[in-house]
């Protein structure tokens, strides 16, 4: 979560015409927005084949060969894949790593800021954070996750080599999970998904032990039971316990430890989320064949959605839980089981304000962006906007926008879009 008590709360406007970034390069793509509102940037071309990044309307001091996803710290530094001779790397404002590999791709931020991807050096694969990667490499390298603290790593990885052509090592298993470069002992047909605990000490993740089953592993143990299929396993906040949707007898359950604990059966659950007490477990279910919905605690809301429902989110204290939900071709949130009247093209991941009282969203509507706060909408159309945020006491909001060819940084009462 970011921290935004030192952002400037008091500041009513604060404006940035990037309007002029259009006449000053050959082309600038989108523009990115710090999560304080403060500073703006793109990826800019500023000549043949040579591109930089553009930050308040200064560039970086070096330009690059190729700058690919651009994106800010939780403190506000803008990072990016940069290459160079063929060789990539991550550039943090301007300063790129001094260690470069053959590629790079999905790079992670954590909550501290510290930024790691996967990479492929000389034909091998690891994890890099902060520039540095593991010491021990592996044949292949599949989904990878970084912990919440930004100092370790986990990644399903290649640990047996074997032939395209010989099936019966492949069914023998091949694929395992490294943590920090270190590989568990046991191998599996494959390994996805996987998840740290709390504390970081331990690591759960999808696998399956041969061609027919299905089950989770924690820090390379597999549960006693298996299954016809799991989805992504998470931890209990405090206790620690493994939780993950299992599918048995062709319905899906909600397993801990390996052992069902919602024995109402559904259609398909997924991407469960525990309060931050770990009181409330909630996920995203169907009810029937074509029925979405949101269940909290094994018992699903009444509202049911016939396209799907995503963006699940708890409010800070536990209590209040919102969604996005689409019906037909049209997106709606919900808050507490109760739809909001406005529907939209599309909508963006509710957030909560810090006691819980207030929701805000980032929504679309006839081709321009706008927000919705606690139902009601901001008459106010944007040629791009982002995600809003409350301020720490709740009384104020933070709104990010485009218009016109100006970065808008405005701050506004909690109040002012609701009490209109």
């Amino acid at each position: 979560m970011v921290d935004s008590t030192s952002w400037d709360w008091t500041t009513d406007e604060k404006t940035i015409d990037t309007g002029a970034w259009d006449r000053q390069f050959e082309w600038v793509e989108e523009i990115h927005a710090s999560p304080d509102g403060e500073t703006v940037a793109a990826i800019v071309n500023t000549g043949e084949d040579t591109f930089n990044v553009c930050v308040n309307g200064q560039t970086w001091d070096k330009g690059f060969d190729k700058i690919w996803h651009l994106r800010f710290t939780p403190d506000g530094r803008p990072f990016a894949l940069v290459a160079d001779m063929d060789q990539w790397t991550v550039a943090v404002s301007g300063e790129p790593w001094s260690a470069a590999f053959d590629y790079a791709w999905q790079p992670m931020v954590s909550r501290d800021g510290h930024i790691a991807l996967a990479a492929q050096q000389g034909g091998r694969y690891a994890v890099a954070i902060d520039g540095v990667l593991w010491e021990t490499d592996f044949a292949d390298i599949g989904h990878w996750t970084l912990s919440p603290s930004g100092t370790h790593a986990a990644a399903a990885v290649q640990v047996r080599p074997v032939d395209s052509g010989q099936v019966h090592k492949f069914q023998e298993g091949t694929i395992s999970a490294a943590v920090d470069g270190q590989a568990w002992e046991s191998c599996f047909v494959n390994v996805w998904e996987l998840a740290f605990s709390p504390d970081e000490a331990q690591v759960a993740a999808q696998v399956r032990p041969d061609l027919y089953r299905y089950t989770i592993a924690v820090n390379g143990r597999m549960w006693d039971q298996t299954y016809g299929g799991v989805w992504t396993p998470c931890f209990h906040p405090v206790t620690a316990e493994v939780v993950a949707p299992v599918r048995q007898a062709g319905k899906w359950f909600m397993a801990r430890n390996g052992h069902i604990f919602w024995d109402r059966p559904f259609v398909q659950l997924w991407q469960q989320q525990f309060s931050a007490d770990g009181d409330r477990l909630a996920a995203i279910a169907a009810t029937r064949y074509g029925r979405w919905t949101v269940v909290v605690d094994g018992q699903p809301w009444n509202t049911t959605f016939n396209a799907m429902v995503t963006d699940l989110t708890i409010g800070p204290d536990g209590r209040r839980i919102a969604a996005l939900a689409k019906q037909d071709d049209k997106w709606h949130l919900v808050v507490d089981d109760k739809v909001w009247q406005h529907a939209y093209e599309m909508a963006w991941r509710p957030v909560f304000a810090p006691d819980g009282s207030g929701v805000a969203a980032k929504v679309e509507r006839d081709g321009k962006y706008t927000f919705v706060v606690n139902d009601h909408l901001w008459h106010q159309p944007c040629d791009m906007a982002w995600d809003p945020c409350f301020s720490p006491d709740g009384s104020r909001l933070l709104l990010r926008f485009l218009k016109d060819g100006v970065y808008h940084r405005r701050v506004v009462p909690a109040t002012a879009i609701t009490d209109h």
